[in-house]
């Protein structure tokens, strides 16, 4: 019984990867003056007479980086936000005109089947013998893992039969940066974003901008340039470049945008949205990638029912010389409370001055109140500010606030 083999195609089709070209490197070779190269003719022998090596730029032996480009030798690897490119040729290698030509490509990743070309086209009505169709697509690359390449070629044949076949491509897409993210909370109501940028790619990139795109309710400033220096300049000098396995840290200052005919911020709960990091890169040789990250959320810290904000004190006071410091009050619940402020001194060298026991008055659902207050530095060096006391009257409901700021006491002859 014989085995029916598959019919032979009168079409090829060829794919091939476009990517940009790179500089030939050289295995430079070194040598002291004692040596052949420079043994005998009075010195007038050189590196490149004894060891000739394509590319080596000229008067520049010892470099590794020649000077000619080089085209791609393998696939090369491909990196999630840059764009793949290929080069998609059918050609007919029959004697014979080919007519309905119908080139169809798609990209399959994990979760979806993406038709790159093809796929309302009209077909090519004939191909002539040695004739080819040529076609570069490009497709910016949004999900990592497998991907396939699938390029489907359909045709008829003088005879009239149709005829079909297809091609598979797989290739990986890697993860090219490593993004953290930290928050932190200030005594005011900014909240500060450190993103951490980490290079795992195998060669250098040149960072063009990492930016962060705040949500609705949040407003930016970044903080990734020097204040009054020259127009761009940043705070990591003149070479914007990444090595690989390098980290860079980005900071960015979030303030809440203040409520509709308020000069306040609101009170934000819970987990909120932050905004987006948008990234742009470029390769060595030019090639551009952008990602930009999911939302970036945060949990805003529990500040109970009243939240204590000092928005004044002086740095540094003289021991046993009364000051001043401002505090507001903010309500971070849904009720009204009736609020009474009592001051407990403790054995921590700051002593409060005034009225213990002396009614605020009444705080609203959001609401805030500022209240200035007097303590006597009673002994030198760091003290805390602790010992401040709310009394909610109407549930008879306590909040105790220590540690709320520090300051420094010096003596008076060390102030003179």
């Amino acid at each position: 019984m014989e085995v029916s083999r598959e019919k032979e195609h009168l079409l090829s089709l060829k794919v091939m990867r476009l990517t940009k070209s790179s500089f030939i490197t050289n295995v430079p070779i070194l040598c002291e003056k004692r040596d052949v190269p420079f043994h005998g003719s009075g010195g007038d022998c050189t590196l490149q007479d004894v060891y000739p090596s394509v590319g080596t730029t000229p008067k520049m032996e010892s470099f590794a980086v020649g000077e000619i480009l080089m085209l791609p030798q393998n696939f090369g690897s491909i990196y999630l936000g840059e764009t793949f490119s290929c080069y998609i040729s059918v050609h007919n290698d029959s004697n014979h005109l080919v007519k309905e030509i119908l080139v169809k490509t798609d990209l399959q990743t994990s979760s979806q089947r993406l038709t790159l070309s093809g796929g309302g086209t009209p077909a090519k009505p004939e191909l002539t013998p040695e004739g080819c169709i040529d076609e570069v697509i490009h497709h910016e690359v949004k999900e990592l893992g497998t991907h396939i390449l699938v390029c489907a070629v359909s045709y008829a044949t003088p005879s009239g039969e149709n005829m079909y076949f297809r091609k598979f491509f797989k290739f990986q897409v890697l993860k090219p940066l490593d993004v953290k993210t930290k928050f932190y909370n200030a005594e005011s109501d900014e909240v500060y974003l450190e993103a951490q940028i980490k290079n795992i790619t195998q060669s250098p990139m040149v960072m063009e901008k990492v930016s962060l795109e705040p949500s609705n309710e949040y407003t930016c400033r970044e903080l990734n340039h020097v204040e009054g220096g020259k127009t761009g300049e940043t705070t990591f000098g003149k070479f914007t470049y990444l090595n690989p396995m390098d980290t860079r840290q980005y900071l960015y200052c979030l303030k809440a945008k203040p409520l509709p005919g308020s000069n306040r911020p609101p009170i934000i709960k819970g987990v909120s949205n932050i905004g987006k990091l948008d990234i742009v890169w470029k390769t060595n040789m030019g090639e551009k990638g952008r990602l930009q990250t999911s939302q970036l959320q945060r949990m805003a810290p529990g500040y109970g029912d009243v939240k204590l904000n000092v928005t004044q004190v002086p740095d540094s006071v003289p021991v046993e010389k009364p000051f001043n410091i401002k505090c507001r009050f903010t309500s971070c619940c849904e009720r009204t409370m009736d609020l009474k402020l009592v001051l407990n001194n403790s054995s921590n060298g700051l002593y409060w001055l005034g009225v213990s026991g002396r009614e605020l008055g009444k705080l609203g659902p959001g609401a805030c109140m500022e209240v200035e207050l007097t303590l006597l530095a009673g002994t030198p060096g760091l003290q805390n500010i602790s010992g401040l006391r709310l009394t909610d009257t109407y549930l008879k409901r306590t909040y105790e606030h220590d540690d709320i700021a520090q300051i420094f006491v010096y003596s008076q002859e060390e102030g003179a």
